[in-house]
């Protein structure tokens, strides 16, 4: 059993975490996260979609017809600091003397391939001319040159860059400016996420870079307003403090830091469920703040938004005209077998084996349970060795088979067979969704309760020289979402333009 001294109970009260919330924690590290079992890949033809041309077409003018009756809502998860895609460059800084070696010796003696990609790319980092501006005394030799810029970029008393939040970098170029990637969202918002002249976009963030989010929105708002004819309505959310999780010791029990408070650390992206259920719209897009493309390519990224939101309005107008008529119940085995049918095909529902022996009662009571969950439709790109989720058939530990979008930390490696069906899968998933989240009679879901707790994550890290075991939440979509009714589609990969490391702003992809 485990005790909890008085300041144990006030800290958790100050958290908004209850004693039983904490016991849970505690059980899951006993317990240990199951490896999640896959069934199949998801793979075109048998759990993604792919459009041609023409069905593109069509599905872009549906939604085009219905945006002027609709909520729209742009969701961006914003709160990633910009300090992980700095880290080659820190590391540079701390291994690096300009008076003691040549870059070019340093790079033979490192292979660092980082720092070579990013001091040939130099010039063309859509921050040079600043930084360049702020360097009081130029060097001509490479490994100078680029050890002071580095250290102007990153340093405290200088652009401090490193402590940035990620979406207000300077991400690209154009003629007479640098768009940072919360201006990039802006524009981008216009072109699919816009009706009426307005556009509503939601940004999660650190609670500390708020007022830096306010001045960016200040400085580039109405300029993109000027440019799009779209009036912008912007707000802001955090992280809760009440979806940090427990850390504990090898043993199981609460680890302590050195002033005896027990360690919590935030969530994990999967709290973002909180923040997106405190949402409501008909229609939900989302997108990390990293994913941007140059204005170049924004026409092709709207019309793959487009795409997937005219597949989401279509299914859903069906889902809610059966959703409806279940709540009738005065319906006969055609009709049910109907039903049925619709969710296998459509939203890729699978049922059990005992269904068809049910009675009718029973058989509806299952039917509207199945169509009354939110939706989700996930882009999905051609898999080209990039990190991230795999769309794949999986079964719970109820023995239910859903589609879900699995990252490999979930997956028992050991088990050839498991590991070969995620080497083998042919996309993943580049966290690209449109969501709906309100029932046929307009109420909105409470998205909790559609969570998959042992979705989650433990993993080793170490605090003050001592080992812990950390607790990530499931996913915001992976286990966070894993009992909606799920569709895949296949998208462009025009769409997926992330930066995790800063050399990625060398990509044609960021280059205007």
């Amino acid at each position: 059993m485990i005790e909890l001294t008085d300041k144990d109970l006030k800290q958790l009260e100050k958290k908004g975490i209850s004693k039983e919330q904490m016991l849970s924690h505690i059980n899951t590290f006993k317990e240990g996260i199951p490896f999640v079992k896959l069934e199949n890949a998801a793979v075109i033809g048998k759990g993604i979609l792919k459009f041609s041309d023409a069905e593109e077409k069509e599905l872009i003018a549906f939604y085009d017809s219905k945006l002027k009756d609709l909520d729209i809502l742009k969701f961006v998860p914003a709160s990633g600091a910009a300090s992980r895609m700095f880290k080659a460059l820190f590391s540079f800084l701390g291994a690096y003397s300009p008076s003691e070696e040549t870059l070019e010796a340093y790079l033979t003696r490192t292979n660092d391939k980082d720092i070579k990609k990013f001091s040939e790319g130099l010039e063309r980092f859509p921050f040079y001319q600043k930084v360049m501006d702020r360097i009081a005394v130029k060097s001509e030799a490479q490994g100078e040159k680029v050890f002071n810029f580095i250290s102007e970029l990153l340093g405290e008393n200088a652009l401090n860059y490193g402590f940035f939040p990620k979406g207000l970098l300077p991400f690209h170029k154009y003629e007479d400016s640098a768009a940072t990637p919360f201006e990039e969202h802006l524009k981008e918002g216009a072109l699919y996420a816009g009706a009426n002249g307005k556009a509503n976009l939601h940004f999660t963030i650190s609670e500390q870079h708020e007022e830096m989010f306010g001045e960016e929105f200040k400085a580039s708002g109405p300029k993109v307003s000027a440019d799009t004819g779209i009036t912008y309505n912007v707000d802001y959310s955090f992280q809760k403090p009440s979806t940090d999780t427990l850390a504990v010791d090898m043993d199981n029990k609460p680890f302590r830091n050195e002033d005896g408070s027990v360690l919590f650390r935030p969530g994990g992206h999967g709290a973002l469920i909180q923040n997106l259920n405190e949402q409501d719209a008909d229609v939900i897009f989302i997108k990390n703040i990293d994913n941007v493309a140059v204005m170049k390519d924004a026409k092709a990224v709207a019309n793959s938004k487009k795409v997937l939101a005219g597949v989401l309005l279509k299914e859903q107008e069906k889902a809610f005209e059966y959703a409806a008529l279940l709540d009738k119940e005065d319906i006969g085995d055609a009709q049910i077998e109907e039903i049925r049918s619709f969710l296998v095909t459509s939203l890729n529902v699978r049922f059990s084996d005992d269904f068809d022996s049910k009675s009718n009662s029973k058989k509806i009571s299952v039917l509207k349970d199945k169509v009354n969950r939110p939706i989700r439709i996930c882009g999905m790109v051609k898999n080209e060795g990039e990190p991230g989720g795999g769309p794949f058939w999986v079964t719970n530990g109820k023995g239910e088979v859903s589609l879900q979008i699995i990252e490999s930390a979930q997956i028992d490696m050991d088990d050839q067979q498991q590991a070969d069906l995620l080497k083998n899968s042919t996309h993943f998933n580049p966290v690209d969704l449109v969501c709906a989240v309100r029932n046929y009679k307009g109420e909105k879901y409470d998205l909790l309760k559609f969570v998959d707790e042992k979705q989650g994550f433990i993993t080793g890290k170490t605090k003050d020289g001592k080992e812990l075991k950390a607790l990530e939440l499931p996913g915001l979509w992976n286990g966070a979402m894993a009992f909606w009714n799920t569709i895949f589609v296949e998208v462009p990969l025009v769409t997926f333009n992330p930066v995790k490391s800063v050399v990625d702003l060398l990509k044609d992809s960021h280059q205007a």
